[in-house]
């Protein structure tokens, strides 16, 4: 005799089930487009997949689609800027997340608007597709993914708890932002001194797809890798980029990468 399931289970299920697809996969895309690309240029790509790579980031990332231009020169000043009053975000100038996270906002928007013009070192080879940006930047656009993801709910949230859900998935990108610009600037440990508050946040990065390893980042900015200085740090990411870079989607850039070897040895 089988067991009798709860009517409530399966509904519920396919609401934790989207909200955590859209967390990963809003975040890979963060994380291995935006940052590791956009940012660094850890890896090359042609124009047209970097075209494709942008529309596949407004649909994964939905109401809370990112910029690649913009996430990219902010990213730089960030590097270049670290823990300093020039910081676009950083715990050590800003009293509060959301403080930090207001301030990140309004220079994000300036650079990507163009009415910040940074120094020339931070915008140089930044991929940007005018076009689209200001599509999938648009409040239509944003609209249209929040109703998606409203009628999700409204058809399968059987419980009132599920709703709370919802606003982090409007909002998931700077949500995926800030936990790394705050809590890995003030909690976790060091490998490196660097000459910044970096930190490695988790031990283990079941969370954020390897971004936690931030004091690794701060110390190798461009690696593609942002873990395995440690036995247990895995970076779900670069299994990914290795694959893609072998069927020829991507290119790693030697240039820019370290061997882990002399990643330990700096460690």
């Amino acid at each position: 005799m089988c067991p009798v399931v709860p009517q409530n289970i399966k509904p519920m299920a396919v609401i934790l089930s989207f909200f955590i697809a859209h967390w990963y996969l809003s975040l890979f895309f963060q994380t291995f487009f935006l940052h590791r690309y956009a940012a660094h240029k850890a890896f090359t790509m042609s124009k047209f997949t970097e075209k494709v790579f942008f529309v596949l980031t407004w649909i994964f990332q939905g109401s809370n689609y990112l910029s690649a231009y913009g996430y990219g020169i902010m990213h730089r000043m960030h590097h270049a800027f670290a823990d300093t009053e020039d910081d676009p975000h950083s715990p050590k100038y800003d009293e509060s997340i959301f403080k930090m996270m207001w301030k990140t906002k309004t220079i994000y928007s300036g650079i990507t608007n163009k009415t910040i013009v940074p120094d020339k070192r931070f915008t140089e080879g930044a991929p940007e597709w005018v076009a689209f940006d200001r599509f999938a930047r648009s409040w239509p656009s944003r609209i249209l993914w929040g109703a998606v993801y409203t009628l999700v709910y409204w058809q399968f949230a059987t419980a009132w708890w599920l709703w709370l859900l919802l606003p982090i998935q409007f909002f998931m990108s700077p949500i995926h932002g800030a936990i790394i610009n705050w809590f890995a600037h003030k909690y976790g440990y060091r490998n490196f001194e660097v000459g910044d508050t970096s930190r490695n946040f988790l031990p283990v990065d079941f969370l954020m797809m390897g971004e936690s390893y931030h004091n690794n980042h701060h110390k190798h900015g461009s690696r593609a890798n942002f873990g395995g200085v440690r036995w247990h740090e895995f970076d779900p990411t670069y299994p990914v980029i290795r694959l893609l870079d072998f069927i020829g989607v991507i290119k790693l850039n030697p240039a820019r990468q370290v061997s882990l070897t002399q990643v330990k040895k700096a460690a």
